[in-house]
């Protein structure tokens, strides 16, 4: 090993181990208080205005074409879940999508995964009605 190798585990080193300390000494006890929420909070940067939905796919990765997902989330101060949007080009990653609950405060959706899926990662987008949200689908098919 070099001097550059050794200089850069030494500084990954570190850095985990000052984050660990950090982490492990403000939540040591497993509970966070209401300082420690407002303090994380507020160092969190916001996603710009229309971009604050939050969603999720389970399972990510699925496992088989044709296979049942679950599209949960919230709607970051949009109205209400409007729609589900996946694939590109032309190509849905999901088929047969169906809200469930359109809650803005906890939303679910239904899909199946396409059957003419190979392995890849697709976008699922939501629309919230002046939010919208995405994230990345993970196929092992």
């Amino acid at each position: 090993m070099n001097k550059k190798m050794i200089a850069a585990i030494a500084g990954v080193g570190l850095t985990a181990g000052v984050l660990g300390l950090g982490a492990g000494g403000a939540f040591a006890d497993g509970k966070v208080t209401t300082i420690d929420k407002v303090a994380v909070e507020a160092t969190a940067p916001q996603p710009p205005k229309g971009a604050r939905a939050v969603v999720q796919v389970s399972p990510n990765p699925p496992a088989e074409r044709g296979e049942e997902v679950t599209i949960t989330g919230h709607c970051g101060g949009g109205e209400k879940l409007n729609a589900v949007l996946s694939g590109f080009d032309g190509k849905p990653v999901l088929e047969n999508v169906r809200i469930i609950n359109d809650d803005p405060h906890g939303f679910v959706a239904k899909a199946t995964l396409a059957r003419g899926l190979g392995n890849g990662v697709g976008p699922v987008f939501v629309d919230c009605g002046g939010e919208a949200g995405v994230t990345l689908l993970v196929t092992h098919v």
